[in-house]
């Protein structure tokens, strides 16, 4: 399967303004002539300084260290930052100081928009890798690629599970959530920010707006954290049934009604 195969019909189902900008500049991309013949002559046109080398299993491979100017970038260039598992949970406890119960919201519409903004930067970035137009990749290439630096940066390992997304329906299965992990079993979910860059991501390749939401985390007592992608009313439903004490196997037996 591949990405050009499961992306909609924009012209049916108009994206919202964020992800209609995210889409522009991505398909600006691809429709280039010079992209187009680069491609075709297979060289890298978005960034010929994109090292070809897909698979980086070492830190002293994956990021570079400026000790003089006290910067770390990983090999896309992009700027990183090591930080502790307390300023995790310091972040996220000033943030709840501040805004209470709105944290979540916060987070998520920051994780939103951080997907959208890695989808734009990812797309040419991974063509110019691999030298395959992103419409034709298979959807497991793509998603992997976009996803292994963050895995390498200590975001976790995932798993998706596309079984039922002729429903509507993508499940995606998180492993050692940098904020899960951090803030232990608090008794209630806390992945806002994951759970709004995966509604991000899915909206760019489906090119519509979907939701959504953790209804499963480690910091419940659970051995991973597991989302939902899907449109904002069955995501909404599945946050009414979560916040009533419904379990994710609950959730998922109910989602057929919806």
């Amino acid at each position: 399967m591949t990405i050009e195969q499961t992306l909609l019909d924009s012209k049916k189902n108009p994206p919202p303004e964020t992800v209609q900008r995210t889409l522009q500049t991505v398909l600006k991309f691809l429709r280039t002539e010079a992209n187009q013949t680069a491609l075709q002559n297979r060289i890298p046109a978005a960034a010929t300084h994109v090292r070809r080398r897909h698979n980086y299993y070492y830190d002293e491979k994956f990021f570079e260290h400026d000790p003089k100017a006290g910067i770390v970038r990983n090999v896309y260039g992009q700027r990183v930052v090591r930080v502790s598992e307390d300023f995790i949970t310091g972040l996220l406890a000033g943030l709840e100081e501040e805004v209470g119960e709105a944290a979540g919201e916060i987070m998520y519409k920051a994780g939103y928009q951080w997907g959208l903004e890695d989808m734009a930067s990812f797309v040419p970035r991974v063509q110019a890798e691999f030298l395959v137009q992103f419409e034709k990749m298979s959807m497991g290439m793509m998603l992997e690629s976009w996803w292994w630096p963050l895995q390498i940066e200590g975001w976790g390992a995932w798993r998706y599970d596309f079984r039922q997304h002729k429903q509507g329906l993508i499940f995606i299965d998180l492993y050692e959530s940098a904020v899960a992990q951090s803030l232990g079993d608090v008794g209630k979910v806390v992945c806002y920010f994951y759970a709004g860059m995966f509604a991000a991501v899915f909206s760019v390749l489906a090119r519509r707006e979907l939701a959504g939401i953790e209804i499963q985390c480690y910091s419940m007592g659970e051995d991973y954290c597991k989302f939902l992608i899907s449109t904002a009313k069955r995501v909404n439903a599945a946050a009414f049934w979560r916040n009533e004490g419904a379990t994710s196997k609950d959730i998922l037996k109910k989602l057929s009604t919806v």
